[in-house]
């Protein structure tokens, strides 16, 4: 499975998944311009998108949803209580409501052979999930939007061979930066998000023998730059006894703007 972020940030969020025969989103929390521009650089035809998978409600990950379904009328995965919310959105516009399907956590679904499965975590959303999604070949998965972690979801995402997972902040950019304490917070807490510290801590969980690549994503702009993300994870990993130059694994940083495929 081939696993390529068009965009991942604060600001949007746009995953590809896909071989050569299936393709796939997760997410589409940036404009259907950028979603297609991201998709042409990686030289797959918008119309080949098969369905694509949302992890949660939040703007972020699904302003562009109703502009590229009016365009490009595909399947939607979802939980159920995301699908209701998305719903109600109405900055979306009108959306055909039958190309919604409700998905269950734990429980996959199976499209031209690949096994795309929801997994549940903690974040302020209705129902939100992250994604494994695989092949007879290999697996790979998206995991951005939660404050913690637990066993059940460290054993969900080990064996990918290639990962996106969440870096959001740094926590003293965080704690001297301008946001109002309730929403720091917010952020801080267990349904917040990960922080490069716990980022790496989490990755030294998941990473195993099949892992080849792993993206930094979900980076904030006010709190978070690429090179403090990467440093950071990088010196947790060695803590926990994963030397990155050494690794059989390679680590990046997605761009919050801009398509980053695997270097």
């Amino acid at each position: 499975m081939n696993l390529a972020s068009i965009a991942s940030g604060s600001g949007g969020n746009c995953i590809y998944v896909g071989n050569e025969k299936s393709h796939f989103l997760i997410d589409a929390g940036i404009s259907r311009k950028r979603i297609v521009e991201g998709l042409t650089q990686m030289e797959v035809a918008p119309e080949t998108i098969q369905g694509i998978f949302v992890t949660h409600e939040h703007m972020d990950h699904i302003s562009g949803l109703g502009v590229f379904l009016r365009k490009y009328p595909v399947p939607v995965f979802a939980t159920a209580k995301t699908i209701d919310e998305i719903l109600s959105t109405s900055s979306l516009g009108k959306v055909d409501k039958n190309l919604f399907e409700s998905i269950t956590p734990d429980n996959p679904i199976y499209m031209d052979g690949i096994k795309i499965e929801a997994s549940r975590i903690l974040h302020d959303a209705a129902d939100p999930v992250c994604y494994t999604v695989s092949d007879t070949e290999s697996k790979v998965g998206v995991a951005t939007d939660f404050g913690t972690y637990d066993e059940y979801l460290v054993e969900k995402l080990q064996g990918c061979e290639s990962l996106l997972v969440e870096s959001n902040h740094d926590l003293n950019m965080l704690m001297v930066g301008p946001y109002p304490y309730p929403l720091k917070k917010r952020i801080m807490g267990n349904k917040g998000h990960l922080s490069n510290e716990r980022a790496g801590q989490f990755l030294s969980k998941v990473i195993g023998e099949e892992c080849k690549h792993i993206f930094l994503g979900h980076l904030s702009k006010e709190n978070n730059y690429g090179e403090l993300a990467y440093e950071t994870v990088k010196v947790e990993l060695l803590l926990h006894n994963i030397d990155l130059d050494k690794a059989n694994f390679t680590l990046q940083v997605a761009s919050r703007t801009a398509p980053t495929c695997i270097i």
